[in-house]
């Protein structure tokens, strides 16, 4: 029964992907898109995102199969602060769609609990973290550093124009 559950969820996730796909091909040209989602961190402080264990997630996606699922995320050189804009607008695009995905699962996640499935629903709730909030999490989080990264190449500009 809980190896039913399981891959009944795991293609329900997969599904979730599809839709956040969709879902952002729809948003990104709205306003809200640009002004609200492009700037959206549901965890502001990085300690939180360590300790709910976002580094080991880091690391899986790195060193397994995951890391051919986006290969525009995929960094085989140095990345240029040329490059950073687009590298952070992929990361959005994979973010915002993988939060559509996450909200895509909990109407399924509902009714299980409405029908009293409380295993399916704890099962389904699990892979919906691992395969859509985790993934939304890690790339606010790699946000985070880019945007990090942009405001230090930025500082320095200003004093490296004054010597010229």
């Amino acid at each position: 029964m809980v190896l039913k559950y399981f891959t009944f969820s795991l293609s329900i996730a997969f599904i979730s992907w599809i839709i956040g796909i969709m879902a952002n091909a729809l948003l990104v040209s709205t306003q809200f898109y640009k002004t609200r989602l492009t700037n959206l961190f549901l965890i502001r402080n990085e300690w939180l995102g360590r300790m709910i264990g976002l580094d080991a997630f880091r690391w899986i996606v790195q060193n397994s199969f995951f890391k051919y699922f986006n290969p525009k995320l995929s960094m085989k050189k140095r990345i240029r602060p040329s490059e950073l804009d687009s590298l952070r607008q992929e990361m959005t695009v994979a973010e915002i769609g993988h939060l559509c995905g996450f909200l895509f699962v909990l109407p399924f996640v509902g009714a299980k609990l409405f029908k009293g499935d409380w295993l399916f629903a704890l099962i389904m709730m699990l892979v919906n973290i691992l395969m859509n909030l985790y993934p939304l999490l890690l790339q606010q989080d790699n946000k985070r550093r880019i945007d990090r990264f942009r405001e230090k190449i930025r500082s320095k500009q200003p004093k490296q124009q004054v010597r010229a």
